[in-house]
């Protein structure tokens, strides 16, 4: 006896859900309080999808909590709805940062961030699809402009490639940010929250990279441990910053203004950086 296709269909989803709500229970649970706007066939429009979002959490959530010991302080700064920038320096190699902050967020604040990928990303196959499914979008304007204008809270790390690759010897020296995040937030209203992360910087030091450049991939590294180190990560919220006080949406047009207010958003992220590698009493602790 033949199973039709659409039959076949819902039997499958229907064993899916039942083992996400016995596997995956307590990572679904944070993710249902975060609004979902479905595009019809079970992702948004940019791919995202709780299921996979959850199944992804879980394993984050591991590491946030038993392998990187995840503190964070100034959680309060981030607002519980509208729209909002988180922005933090980058580091480490790969970008396990990205993904405990996102972790973080979730789990102390019930939102979803909304990490924005560099330009390569979206054309990694497999990976780019598992980025989009756990809330990951490209970096282009209209993307992050839909995005501001649904009141979604966007997590941006403007130095790019440039943060995660420099050397060693210069870490925790920010480097120059891309100002996209600075044009968005005067243009949508939107608060600028930055974020110092320390720990990032030790945990896979590169000793070499090689000319790859496939899919886009500017480089492809190789560090000292085939594994990112156990050290512990401290993130910083600092207050919000409110770009367009004083400015007119229209503002955000000015080269030279955007320039500015994203200069002021680099220097409280090294502010909150050099804050955390005051503090900490070490990289494992």
């Amino acid at each position: 006896m033949s199973v039709q296709p659409a039959v076949l269909q819902s039997l499958v989803g229907r064993a899916r859900r039942r083992l996400a709500s016995t596997l995956w229970a307590e990572p679904l649970e944070h993710l249902r309080s975060i609004p979902f706007r479905d595009a019809g066939h079970g992702y948004d429009v940019f791919g995202y999808e709780p299921l996979h979002a959850a199944i992804t959490l879980s394993v984050m959530e591991r590491l946030h909590r038993h392998w990187f010991r995840v503190r964070s302080y100034g959680t309060e700064h981030i607002p519980r709805q509208g729209p909002a920038l988180l922005v933090g320096n980058h580091s480490g190699t790969l970008p396990f940062d990205a993904m405990m902050v996102w972790t973080d967020v979730i789990l102390r604040c019930q939102r979803l961030p909304r990490t924005v990928a560099d330009y390569f990303v979206p054309s990694l196959p497999y990976v780019s699809t598992m980025y989009a499914r756990a809330g990951v979008v490209g970096g282009s304007v209209g993307n992050l402009r839909a995005l501001l204008e649904a009141g979604e809270l966007l997590l941006i790390f403007p130095e790019g490639v440039p943060g995660i690759s420099k050397p060693f010897r210069e870490r925790y020296q920010l480097r120059d940010f891309r100002v996209g995040h600075a044009e968005l937030a005067i243009r949508y209203q939107a608060p600028v929250v930055p974020v110092g992360i320390v720990g990032a910087e030790e945990q896979m030091p590169q000793v070499a990279r090689l000319p790859v450049r496939a899919f886009g991939v500017p480089y492809v590294p190789v560090t000292l441990t085939p594994l990112p180190l156990p050290v512990r990560y401290h993130f910083h919220y600092g207050e919000p910053l409110h770009l367009h006080e004083g400015l007119r949406p229209e503002e955000a047009d000015d080269p030279e203004v955007v320039r500015r207010a994203a200069e002021r958003v680099r220097h409280a992220v090294q502010a909150l950086v050099n804050k955390g590698l005051r503090q900490r009493k070490g990289v494992f602790r």
